[in-house]
């Protein structure tokens, strides 16, 4: 299988370097979400690094995009990890404290899915906040959409 990462849009020369999703969750939180993923979901250790990293990428990104009503949203597999980061409440609320200025970044699910494109619009603003987009994994179910209610500032 071959992997594609798409290269942030906004670097500011040919040496800059992506950032990291990593960086923004304790190394042993990191462990223990990618272990959660790999109990819960039929996802090998590659996998679930690779989910766990674009649903890190996608919170900072909405939380740096919080007020814009961008309707920004996930597919699926992404979303998996979402529901991983946001199910262990604790160190989700610290996630939110550090990065989003106290205030807790809500999920507002709809059941139906929205079919807008917003998906691809998601991943193409990740890319230009300087992440990497692994979009094989933004694609497999971007023609879905997200069922993350329209215009808001959560996810």
């Amino acid at each position: 299988m071959t992997i594609v990462l798409e290269r942030p849009a906004h670097t500011t020369g040919p040496e800059s370097t992506p950032r990291d999703p990593q960086s923004f969750v304790p190394a042993e939180q990191w462990t223990k979400l990618t272990g959660l993923l790999m109990r819960d979901y039929p996802f090998d250790s590659v996998m679930a690094e690779r989910v766990l990293g674009q649903a890190i990428a996608y919170l900072i990104t909405a939380i740096e995009h919080r007020g814009q009503g961008l309707g920004l949203g996930p597919g699926r597999i992404i979303d998996i990890g979402v529901h991983t980061v946001i199910l262990d409440t604790v160190a989700y609320m610290e996630f939110c404290e550090r990065y989003n200025g106290g205030a807790y970044l809500h999920h507002v699910p709809l059941v139906e899915m929205k079919g807008d494109g917003s998906v691809s619009r998601t991943a193409d603003l990740i890319a230009r906040a300087g992440f990497e987009v692994d979009r094989p994994l933004w694609a497999a179910d971007s023609t879905k959409c997200t069922p993350c209610r329209p215009g808001e500032d959560g996810h």
